[in-house]
């Protein structure tokens, strides 16, 4: 079992060190061991455990970025999306977006769109007004061009299934095309490619010190099991700490830099299903702000997200009673059935790390990425603040162009296209897979191998090897979740407790009930029990 590797000490020199698996940190980590670099990558939880286990989902452009002049930033992610769609059609997929309009519409104050109209057209005191949002989509289809996803069309809301959940005021709508990911399974997907190809993955190790050499660090960390300490050795390091960056720089690294973070915390609440298709809402509010209504998990809506200042990246991030209460209130300005704080059935939230530019607001601070290199006093490290979740395989790309010159004739770039485990099949090919898996195993029901394939892919089918039963697949869970599949996850997923299957791995915490994912935990951790008795 991954968990379960035992780490060597100071004997071998890696030529790369990183801090943090999120998914920057298990991004760069591929796309290094990919070029022949030997990497090691510690991550103090689970992957993926903060940041990017908590996004809105999706792999978009970032419409509402063309406001603040963004438009390397829209470019960039637009060209991503289609790129990742085909190296992922397992865990990400296109979606149609729904964008509702009414007179009423705002911008929020302090963008640049607002201030440069209220300057030209005085008379528009803030308002969007059709003709800039169609200006705007416009440029999203074009930016980034597009093979795979359809462009922006007019729609009508009245006796459509897009507007039947919407209030009457609403007539018309704008529909373009984005994309949908399982964000913390691309974390574990990069992870594990990144072994492949030679990388060390330790998961449950905290970074306790990196001490600066003139041409190499010493690192050492501590399995946050057992308290046992280990010394690395490497040529360069790698802080891709996500809301710790800031705290690695100042106490673990102990650099000087003037560099800062600005902590962001982006929160979404669930819902049961609010409405019959498959096409997600794009929402615009009086305060100028935008949120999502997304189609979740089949029998689920997503709504986010908020954008908040948070201070501490050690304080946990929460849904808080106002932000839950003003997303509601947010979403009851468009849809007929009005919701209360009763229908929410989940909430979750995330703390983005984004590079301190000084902006007036949360909401206007940048999410492009910026990448540092710190020299001074010997060994480099790299920096990594900021990022999206569209770009991430981009931010990678360029971090290796900034450690390239210290590793003299490694190879150029290659992750583009280039599948992640269980992807290697067309964009469309999961309606194939899925019938074939049903007649390899006809006791799956086409909800359970839609969610297998959905997770897995074409390795689907290995978890499945050989069960011609439910009951070959050993103990049941609940809600599809079996031995076969938890085992799967511990010995190539890196699980190590039942949050880590049911709200990272899968979202099955929705269908469990507490007992449930109990009884889970306690035959993982018996498992476990066994496999370091076994060492």
């Amino acid at each position: 079992m991954k968990g379960w590797r035992r780490v060597t000490g100071t004997g071998k020199t890696v030529d790369l060190f990183v801090i943090g698996g999120g998914i920057n940190g298990c991004g760069i980590a591929r796309d290094a061991a990919g070029r022949g670099l030997s990497v090691t990558l510690a991550e103090m939880g689970d992957l993926a455990q903060a940041t990017s286990s908590a996004s809105t989902k999706l792999f978009h452009g970032g419409l509402r970025y063309l406001e603040y002049f963004e438009f390397r930033l829209v470019r960039e992610a637009l060209i991503e999306r289609e790129v990742l769609l085909r190296a992922m059609p397992h865990i990400s997929w296109p979606m149609r977006f729904v964008l509702p309009y009414h007179p009423d519409m705002r911008f929020e104050s302090d963008t640049p769109t607002s201030k440069l109209l209220g300057m030209v057209m005085p008379w528009m005191k803030g308002r969007r007004p059709a003709w800039l949002i169609r200006l705007g989509l416009f440029m999203y289809d074009t930016l980034g061009g597009r093979k795979i996803l359809p462009g922006t069309r007019t729609l009508s809301l009245d006796g459509t299934p897009e507007g039947a959940p919407l209030q009457e005021r609403f007539h018309h709508a704008y529909e373009y095309s984005d994309c949908w990911v399982e964000d913390s399974r691309l974390v574990v997907l990069n992870a594990r490619d990144a072994e492949a190809r030679g990388a060390t993955v330790m998961t449950g190790t905290k970074v306790l010190s990196a001490d600066r050499h003139p041409d190499h660090w010493i690192v050492t960390t501590q399995d946050v099991a057992t308290g046992r300490t280990t010394k690395h050795r490497a040529r360069m390091l790698v802080n891709a700490g996500g809301p710790w960056v800031g705290d690695l720089i100042q106490g673990t690294i102990r650099l000087n830099s003037t560099e800062g973070v600005r902590l962001v915390r982006g929160s979404h609440i669930v819902t049961r299903r609010l409405y019959d298709h498959d096409k997600c809402y794009f929402f615009q509010g009086t305060d100028g702000r935008i949120i999502f209504a997304i189609p979740y998990e089949t029998d689920f809506t997503l709504i986010g997200t908020t954008d908040a200042d948070h201070q501490d990246p050690s304080v946990k991030p929460e849904c808080t009673p106002q932000e839950r209460d003003y997303l509601l209130g947010f979403a009851n300005q468009y849809f007929r059935r009005q919701l209360t704080a009763d229908d929410v059935v989940w909430s979750y939230s995330g703390v983005r790390p984004l590079y301190d530019d000084g902006a007036q607001s949360a909401t206007a601070a940048t999410r492009d990425y910026t990448l540092k290199v710190d020299q001074t006093g010997g060994a480099p490290v790299l920096n990594v603040f900021g990022g999206k979740i569209t770009t991430y395989r981009r931010l990678a790309e360029s971090a290796l162009a900034k450690i390239a010159p210290f590793f003299p004739n490694l190879p150029g770039d290659w992750t583009r296209g280039v599948a992640l485990p269980g992807g290697d099949f067309p964009v469309d090919g999961v309606p194939a897979l899925v019938a074939r898996l049903r007649t390899d195993h006809p006791f799956l029901t086409e909800g359970w191998a839609r969610r297998l394939v959905r997770a897995y892919g074409t390795e689907a089918a290995t978890i499945l090897a050989g069960a011609q039963q439910a009951a070959d697949l050993g103990v049941d869970f609940g809600a599809t979740l079996t031995e076969a599949e938890v085992v799967w996850l511990m010995d190539h997923e890196y699980a190590r407790r039942a949050t880590d299957v049911v709200w990272r791995r899968t979202k099955l915490g929705l269908r469990l009930d507490a007992d449930q994912v109990q009884v889970l935990d306690q035959w993982i951790q018996a498992r476990w029990a066994q496999g370091a008795a076994a060492e």
